[in-house]
């Protein structure tokens, strides 16, 4: 299948709403019906505005977080409506990929 892998840089301590950004970004790829997205916390990096955020024992709020998912043109369509529509600002990248399971070969 043709598609695209969006990955998704936000930090620990950014919300929507309730919920950490990136839970809400999880959350809401399950909602649209999109097959799987995985989250993976950094132990370092930067940002547009050039501070390193990091974790630190006692305080993971700087953590950055990055949400990377294989998604149909449809899917990609369908979840950036949604983060326009709630009006999200966040930094991503968008390949475009070949993406299946071994079953399919």
């Amino acid at each position: 299948m043709q598609g695209y892998q969006l990955t998704f840089f936000t930090q620990q301590d950014r919300k929507h709403h309730t919920l950490p950004l990136a839970h809400w970004l999880l959350e809401e790829a399950r909602t649209l019906g999109i097959k799987g997205a995985t989250l993976i916390p950094a132990s370092e990096g930067f940002g547009h505005d050039g501070k390193i955020r990091s974790v630190h024992f006692f305080d993971l709020a700087d953590q950055p977080i990055e949400v990377t998912m294989a998604v149909s043109e449809a899917d990609a369509v369908r979840l950036f409506s949604r983060l326009k529509e709630e009006r999200i600002d966040i930094f991503y990248v968008k390949t475009p990929i070949e993406f299946g399971t071994t079953a399919d070969l």
